[in-house]
């Protein structure tokens, strides 16, 4: 098994600190989440809470999160990174590929990139993008960072986004892990179809068994049961040896450690208390 520690969603000054607690502590990487703004007026549902609500991320500090992992690179030498997810549907895929590319070149390549598509209709209309058609749109922006990273020409003449021939430098020295978030059929599809990797959030070991399943049971259907594949997921069960134990059996390759639940409510700590936690969960749980 192998961690990552989440860090967002806190003061700024706690990034360098944690970032270097968590490379000392023994985890293997940094999931860092991802969001554009609070809308005043909300009519769309959050999916991963009882109630749908978004009041539990107003005044939350959200550094943007491809920025947070350059400077958290900066100030590290080993540990790795992972968006936990990144909005990419809100976002003009050339100008992320071009973030990525540079990320990869000044970290040694230490990025993996966990890609998702917005729950806020209001993001979309925010980066000015349409709502609608925003799923195949999605698979569109993956084959274009996958494209811009072969260091290569590279077009594309899709139903929503056409780019002429053009190539970009540096490019990563291997192609850059893009991991699909979601926990819909057409999420597990997609991630079968065109990832390295899936992401939950929050989901019980019996929904993850089933939803792993569900996802491996596409990838032989699609052809890419032989390719490399990550499965990761937060949650309570990795703090315990049996709960561990038990994730790997089903099929987890890596847990997401957080030491606070923002979606009920809880407020964030004092960065002491989060770097005794960080420590205490390695020596404890990290082999």
């Amino acid at each position: 098994m192998k961690f990552s520690l989440n860090i967002g969603m806190c003061d700024a000054s706690h990034y360098t600190p944690l970032a270097q607690a968590a490379e000392a502590a023994g985890f293997d990487s940094i999931a860092v989440p991802d969001s554009l703004c609070y809308p005043e007026v909300a009519e769309t549902k959050y999916p991963y809470n009882a109630d749908g609500s978004r009041n539990f991320l107003e005044n939350e500090p959200f550094i943007e999160s491809l920025i947070a992992i350059t400077h958290m690179a900066a100030v590290t030498k080993n540990i790795k990174f992972c968006t936990y997810v990144y909005k990419l549907a809100i976002r003009q895929p050339a100008m992320v590929a071009k973030q990525v590319q540079g990320i990869q070149a000044l970290s040694g390549n230490r990025l993996k990139l966990g890609v998702g598509i917005s729950p806020w209709e209001e993001d979309f209309a925010v980066a000015d993008v349409p709502w609608k058609g925003r799923g195949k749109r999605f698979d569109e922006q993956i084959q274009i960072l996958r494209g811009l990273d072969s260091g290569e020409y590279f077009s594309f003449e899709g139903d929503h986004i056409q780019m002429p021939s053009i190539k970009m430098c540096p490019t990563p020295e291997a192609p850059t892990p893009i991991m699909i978030g979601g926990q819909s059929e057409v999420a597990f599809k997609r991630a079968a179809r065109l990832g390295d990797g899936w992401m939950a959030v929050a989901a019980e070991m019996d929904q993850l068994t089933e939803w792993i399943g569900k996802i491996n049971a596409y990838r032989e259907e699609f052809g890419t049961a032989d390719k490399p594949f990550e499965f990761w997921t937060t949650g309570k069960d990795a703090f315990t040896e049996e709960g561990i134990i038990q994730l790997e059996k089903i099929g987890i390759n890596e847990v997401v450690i957080g030491f606070r639940n923002p979606n009920t409510g809880d407020p964030d700590l004092p960065l002491e208390d989060k770097i005794k936690m960080t420590q205490w969960y390695g020596k404890t749980f990290i082999k």
